[in-house]
């Protein structure tokens, strides 16, 4: 569905659910900017339930990449701001208020020898694909 990402070879993902310590499952790279996908198991099905991205290129063209903290993608899934904490303490609430079973998290890297695309740009074309087909953006997206 998500043609876009295919390019992108530098990619992984990881299960969470609401009792693992999210800084110890993620296997995201710290040093690199990136797109996710985030996708909820619950009674035997898949929803992808966000989209997001992090990180910017400057001007010249380079990669500006978090170092504070864990940095790059893997500072983005653990310590971004979602449902008004930080998603290591909001993601396992909101599971659980959602009797999600586990997540199951995507990233993809959008930058290498290859590629040089500024993280939103992908995570825009994603959020549409999803807005044509389901006529919504995924629930958990503040949009």
């Amino acid at each position: 569905m998500f043609d876009e990402l295919n390019k992108y070879r530098e990619n992984s993902h990881f299960f969470f659910n609401p009792k693992d310590n999210l800084a110890k499952v993620c296997n995201a790279p710290t040093n690199k900017n990136g797109v996710i996908l985030v996708y909820a198991l619950k009674k035997g099905k898949v929803e992808l339930i966000y989209i997001g991205s992090t990180g910017k290129f400057e001007k010249d063209g380079s990669v500006a990449v978090n170092t504070e903290g864990l940095g790059g993608i893997k500072d983005n899934i653990i310590n971004e701001i979602h449902f008004g904490k930080p998603r290591e303490t909001s993601w396992p609430a909101k599971m659980i208020d959602e009797e999600i079973e586990a997540l199951d998290v995507y990233w993809y890297v959008t930058h290498g020898d290859k590629y040089n695309d500024p993280p939103k740009m992908p995570e825009k074309k994603i959020m549409q694909v999803h807005l044509d087909v389901y006529g919504r953006y995924p629930r958990w997206n503040e949009v």
